[in-house]
């Protein structure tokens, strides 16, 4: 997309100004930044999302100054009266499940994609909402239908009430206010904590969320992929082995020899080194579809005049390598550049397909039979 003009979602300002001024720094309110908005998904419908198995949904209520938290799949007959007020049912990636959720999503595209984690809808009744928290990610509040009042803060005290079902801080300061309704968008930084309350029934609201690694478990995915992929390679290399020809004797046979940590040392930092080995674990990483996220399988096609990624893959790239649905592929050349554009388009013609090597159809036409593209 073109990052230097200006876009009504962002309020007139191009994404390199948002990015610029905006981003991780300051919040952003749009009115109409969705001009006309009609919810991506009808309140029907969602309902029928959140009685699924495979979908994640939540049914938060609010009783005084107590909460209660409920896990889905929810039948409908379950979910209380729409004239009940307090109440909110969240949804979560309802891009996977719906092409306009999708579609929706799409519009942040001026975003990395590793960094785009799902949309998530929200329908409250009257005074519904789920209490002053804040999230460790970026967030766009999208208003859908409906009218839904936020307060916000730079929150410094990040005590969470105890004994609560949900993380709602202890000690809200709220230094503003506004009234959001169908089409306006507010963003919000990381750890901005805020405060949202439908004012009226039919309040839905779309979450655009992003994905922010925390570095502990990161790390340790990144060890464990690299761990598997040196395992794979162990019958195709020579390893080296441990050798202590000058260790002596001991007098005290459970003490870790030194001589072995610093061989083990050696070895991890030996991996690590490898900036391929790195950039391919946290692409293989970055793409893994969530636990709830399956493909129903496709057939080979016998020629494709077009192809499109579903909408539940995630494909990446970096110089060396293609990265989709957890696999990795070493790419250069032509064929590197035509798959990137599907990456960051998501679609390919016949015409840009015509340019394809064999190779390369042939491993499209295995992604569509996996379910992960589909032939046009």
């Amino acid at each position: 997309m073109d990052i230097h003009s200006p876009l009504t979602l962002l309020g007139g300002l191009t994404a390199a100004q948002f990015m610029r001024r905006h981003w991780q720094k300051k919040p952003l309110l749009v009115r109409q930044a969705v001009p006309g908005m009609v919810p991506p998904v009808e309140r029907g419908a969602l309902f029928g999302l959140a009685a699924q198995d495979g979908v994640e949904s939540r049914l938060i209520r609010r009783s005084g100054q107590g909460w209660s938290l409920r896990h889905g799949p929810f039948a409908r007959r379950a979910l209380p009266p729409l004239q009940q007020p307090g109440w909110t049912l969240l949804v979560q990636g309802v891009d996977l499940h719906h092409e306009g959720a999708h579609a929706l999503m799409r519009r942040f595209d001026f975003l990395p994609d590793a960094r785009l984690d799902d949309l998530m809808i929200s329908y409250a009744s009257d005074t519904g909402g789920v209490g002053a928290h804040f999230d460790s990610y970026d967030v766009f509040l999208l208003q859908a239908h409906g009218r839904r009042r936020w307060s916000i803060g730079r929150q410094k005290d990040l005590r969470l009430q105890p004994g609560m079902p949900l993380k709602v801080l202890q000690h809200f300061e709220p230094e503003q206010t506004f009234e959001l309704e169908a089409g306006d968008m507010l963003y919000l930084p990381p750890r901005y904590a805020h405060d949202g309350v439908a004012m009226g029934d039919d309040c839905m609201t779309c979450s655009i969320g992003l994905r922010s690694p925390a570095a502990a478990p990161l790390g340790a995915d990144l060890l464990a992929r690299i761990a598997e992929a040196q395992a794979d390679e162990q019958d195709e290399a020579p390893q080296l082995h441990y050798r202590d020809a000058s260790q002596p004797a001991v007098e005290h046979p459970a003490a870790m020899p030194v001589a072995l940590q610093g061989f083990a040392r050696q070895a991890v930092e030996a991996v690590l080194r490898d900036p391929d080995a790195v950039d391919r674990a946290l692409g293989e990483s970055m793409t893994e579809p969530k636990s709830n996220v399956w493909f129903e399988p496709g057939e080979l096609p016998d020629r494709l005049d077009g192809v499109r990624l579903d909408r539940r893959t995630r494909m990446l790239y970096d110089l060396r390598h293609l990265y989709i649905n957890g696999e990795s592929f070493r790419a250069g050349g032509r064929d590197a550049t035509l798959m990137r554009k599907l990456a960051d388009q998501r679609v390919l013609d016949a015409r840009e397909l015509a340019r394809a090597s064999d190779d390369a159809l042939a491993l499209l036409g295995d992604w569509c039979e996996a379910g992960w593209a589909h032939a046009d």
